[in-house]
């Protein structure tokens, strides 16, 4: 199915699930709770952690370590729950601005457990990435990098459709990779800010879809060509996911029409 089209069942959900708000507030919080758990799960899971779903329900709800696993995918789960909660508090937050500050918060909330004097700064030097001839610009680069990125954020939440809007900064921030480690799960995390900041759901990315959301970003970033269409589409996908989760749970009836292929497809 076309982006366009693919937009325009987005909207016509959200005006389903718009009709059934304002949620009362334990069920807001038990939403959130759902996915402060399956977010920091999908996110994690992504770039490797071996939490299982349970498992991560385990260290955030019980504070409880499982036996064999890394104490590193415990920080991390930990660490990125905490970058939730402070992503849901702004996201909902009036007149809402994306600053460094505000990403460079996201970064020290979910990294501080792993690497403490990186946490929320700026990488110091050159990194590179396996798996793509993409390679991320120079260390002293990045302070003008960022600060040309936050004026373009609210240069272009003027004139994009909001789920486009929130892939977009996912991507380019991952671009641009800012950090020594934790960019996609930072960038992931603005993306979901904007996202329930614009009315619309957060976007959680199955690990099952890791190959195709890969390939998308590198379609992105390859160097003849470029193009953010795979990626706008699978994030797109990935929301219309999300909503129709959204009303199975709170018994929206949803109008039957033409399957949407799933995320991936």
């Amino acid at each position: 199915m076309e982006l366009k089209k693919l937009l325009q069942r987005i909207d016509e959900y959200k005006q389903l699930m718009d009709s059934r708000r304002p949620l009362a507030p334990q069920e807001l919080k038990g939403l959130d709770d759902y996915y402060r758990i399956g977010l920091t799960y999908t996110s994690n899971a992504l770039e490797g952690n071996t939490l299982t779903l349970s498992e991560t329900k385990i260290v955030l709800e019980d504070g409880i370590t499982v036996g064999g696993k890394p104490l590193r995918d415990h920080y991390e789960a930990v660490g990125h729950a905490k970058a939730y909660d402070f992503m849901l508090e702004i996201a909902r937050s009036e007149n809402l601005q994306i600053t460094e500050e505000v990403i460079l918060k996201l970064h020290d909330l979910f990294f501080k457990g792993m690497d403490a004097e990186t946490a929320g700064k700026y990488r110091e030097y050159q990194v590179l990435i396996t798996g793509t001839d993409y390679v991320p610009p120079p260390a002293d680069q990045l302070q003008e990098l960022m600060q040309a990125f936050v004026v373009e954020l609210d240069e272009k939440a003027k004139t994009m459709h909001p789920v486009l809007f929130a892939a977009f900064a996912h991507r380019k921030l991952v671009d641009i990779h800012p950090f020594v480690d934790g960019n996609g799960r930072t960038a992931r995390l603005l993306m979901n800010l904007i996202l329930v900041n614009r009315g619309y759901q957060i976007v959680s990315i199955p690990p099952i879809l890791r190959r195709e959301y890969i390939e998308a970003l590198q379609m992105a970033q390859r160097g003849k060509t470029p193009s953010d269409d795979l990626f706008f589409k699978l994030i797109a996908q990935c929301e219309i996911e999300s909503q129709k989760d959204y009303c199975r749970m709170f018994g929206i009836e949803v109008p039957k029409r033409t399957r949407i292929p799933e995320p991936g497809r």
